[in-house]
Parts: C-alpha cells; structure tokens; sequence
C-alpha cells in the first residue's frame, strides 16, 4: 500500500485538482452529522471517545480506498459503480445492489432539501430579524441554487465545494479553540468500566460510520481519477484518500473533543433529548452571541457541501436502475436520462422540502447497514473474488475492514431490533 502510494506520488505529484478533490470527499463527508456527532459519541465518557478516535481513522480510509480500488477494477475506464458490480458480478446482482446504494443515499438527499430550508429560514428570522418567504419559496429556491451548482458540472462543483470547505475548516477550528477556557478536565480522570465501554464503543460506530462517510462521491471520484491519471487512478485515488481520511479526523475529532470537554456528561444527555445539534446546544447554555450566529452558518455549509456529494451518489445510482431496466442507451438517451433524474431528485427533493418531516434519525438508521455492507463488506468480498482485484489479496487490512464493517452492521441491527 505505502509503496503504491509512495510510487504515485513519485511519479506525479500532488495537483491543485487532487485537492480539490479532497476537499470535495471532505465535504461529503462533513454534513448535518458532525452536528450531532459531538453528542453521540461524548455521551458514554472521555476515554471510549479516544478509543473511537484511534480507530475511526484507519476505519475510513481503509473502507473508501476498498471501495476506490473495486470501481478503478472495472474494464471500461469510465464505468461507475454500478456498471463495475454488473462487470464483476453479473447483472441481477449488479441491478440489486445498484437499487440499494440508491436507496442508500436518495432519502439522506431528500433530508438535506429539509435541513437547508429549516436552518436559512430560522436564521433570517432570528438572527437577521426578517420575515422568511413562504416555505415552498424559500425550498425551491435554495434546492434549485444547489442543482445549478450540480447541473454546471464536475469541476464548478470542485470549485463551489473548495470554497465552502475552507470557512467551514475555519469556523470548526475557531470554535474548537473558542471552548477550551470552558473545558472541565475532570472527565479525563474518569475511569469508565470496562463492559460499559466496549458497549459504548460498539453502539457509537454506526454514527462515525455516518458522520465520516463520503462513499457516496467515491465511484464519481474513482471515475476522475482514471480519466485523470490513467493506469496510475487506483494510486492517486489511495493517496488523496490518505490525506481526506487524515483531514477529517484531525478537524471534525478536535472539535467532538472541544464540545465534549465543555459540556458536562448531563448537559450532553440533555441535549440528545432536546433533539438539537451541539452548537445550538451551546448557544443556549452559554449564551454566545459568537456561537448563536456562526451555528447556522456552519450548519448552512455542512449541508450544501454534503449535498453535492450524496446528489451525485443518487443520480448514478438511480441513472444505473434505469440503464437496467432499459432506459437511456445512445448519447441522446443518454443526455435525456440525466435531465429526466435531475428532474426527478428536483422536484422530489422540493415536495418533501415543503412537507417538512422529521425522519432524519429513522433515515440514518435504515441506511446505515446498506451504506455499511456495501462500504465495507461488498469490496472485500470482491477483493477475493474478483481477478482483477487479486493483488490487493492477503492484507491485514483486509481482515480488519472486514470486521469493522460486521461490527458496525451488527450495532445497526442491535439499534433497530
């Protein structure tokens, strides 16, 4: 691996477009759950958080660079992810895990179109003291700006997110050091039981698992990389994905930290019950001026710049359901299939936008065990399968991403059951 990535950095450096890509997977993954992350995972004490720390680190970037390395299999240097599991494993299964990952990604799609109108409309009302315009106004509007951003193509989209992730990296960094006068250390001495935090520990995977998942712009990404790069896609695609996992881990984990340290076990118990993401939390408790009116903004940019990458995992994957069943062959049917799926995530998106629901928690729970099977389990099961995948065979890391993926699926169910 460190060879792999050793040689492709040798031979081709890193680029502003390699950046941009990592800031692009960077924002994926950083969306409406880094919000709520500080609670779920803060809630079971100190040490199982450093513990959860250590391990979701290796976690994601062994799982991303799994999923990477089966769509860079594919034949075809332009097949995404559901023409690469039709390659490998034949068409009916090709057209039933294509029908999962869209079920995967569609819904967690249909709450950011929710989470953007809520989150402007209640700053323009409390923080800025204007009267918002009716919700069905307000939604078509901020869901049509992020389509156009979508419909402009791969490198506007780069350059949006680019320029969305630097102040979101800024604002957590900012606030993270804000929140140290208020760190209480006690926790640090804290010794939590054993039992208490390998059960601890094992209930809170699913919730990394989300919160750092960008698998939804990776077969998009592979994509890239192969038109980019060539024969040398694979190597390039581990290395940005490196330094994306490592991105994610530095920032998001000191700001989990930050909040975890300035709040009391009580407090974070208290704010899972209220239902609200930690910044408005802490807005509350502290009153903070600073936080009251950052909080919306860093939940403004978390979503968009999620939005983009689970919008372009939902259009592949329901392009694929309509490939299978016959739709869109030819470049002109081609070009009529992205419109009419536009079209589709558009107005689905706004409806539900409108109607306002509050199913996030139940959306991140019935997605999760198929967000992790095919993160985490179908790569490595194709890595001993499939031919073109056999170099990678016989890595310690193999066995590892396997388990972390059963462990978290087995959480999932535990939650649900």
């Amino acid at each position: 691996m460190t060879d792999t990535i050793s040689t492709a950095t040798g031979r081709l450096g890193w680029t502003r477009y390699d950046t941009t890509w990592m800031l692009s997977l960077f924002g994926t993954a950083v969306g409406a759950g880094i919000l709520f992350l500080p609670i779920n995972a803060g809630i079971g004490g100190f040490w199982p958080l450093v513990v959860m720390a250590l391990l979701i680190g290796p976690m994601t970037y062994l799982s991303h660079r799994g999923l990477a390395r089966f769509v860079c299999s594919g034949s075809r240097p332009d097949a995404d992810i559901t023409e690469v599991v039709a390659e490998h494993f034949g068409a009916g299964a090709g057209k039933f895990i294509t029908l999962l990952y869209f079920l995967a990604i569609y819904p967690i799609v249909l709450i950011y179109g929710v989470g953007i109108t809520n989150t402007v409309g209640s700053f323009m009302e409390n923080q800025l003291g204007m009267t918002a315009p009716p919700r069905w106004i307000l939604s078509g509007l901020l869901i049509a700006g992020m389509m156009a951003v979508m419909m402009a193509g791969e490198r506007v989209m780069l350059v949006c997110t680019q320029w969305l992730v630097y102040p979101l990296v800024a604002i957590l960094i900012f606030v993270s050091i804000y929140l140290i006068p208020d760190w209480n250390l006690a926790a640090v001495s804290e010794v939590t039981p054993m039992g208490t935090a390998l059960k601890t520990i094992w209930l809170t995977l699913p919730v990394l698992v989300f919160s750092f998942n960008h698998s939804p712009a990776i077969s998009q990404f592979a994509v890239a990389m192969r038109g980019e790069y060539g024969a040398d896609g694979s190597a390039k695609a581990d290395l940005i994905l490196r330094n994306t996992a490592a991105m994610l881990v530095g920032f998001v984990m000191l700001f989990v930290f930050s909040c975890v340290l300035a709040l009391s076990p009580a407090q974070l118990a208290e704010a899972k019950a209220q239902n609200l993401p930690v910044l408005s939390y802490l807005a509350n408790v502290h009153g903070s001026a600073f936080i009251s009116y950052f909080g919306p903004i860093v939940a403004f940019v978390a979503i968009v710049s999620s939005f983009f990458g689970h919008y372009m995992g939902a259009a592949e994957g329901l392009k694929g359901i309509l490939r299978g069943a016959g739709i869109g062959h030819g470049e002109q049917g081609e070009r009529g299939l992205g419109i009419g799926v536009a079209l589709f995530i558009f107005f689905s998106t706004w409806a539900v936008a409108v109607m306002n629901p509050s199913i996030l928690g139940l959306i991140e729970t019935l997605a999760g065990p198929v967000i992790a099977a095919i993160l985490y389990l179908m790569p490595m099961y194709a890595i001993h399968k499939v031919p073109a995948l056999a170099r990678y065979r016989g890595a310690a890391s193999n066995i590892f991403v396997t388990i972390a993926g059963l462990t978290a699926m087995s959480a999932i169910l535990y939650g649900l059951f």
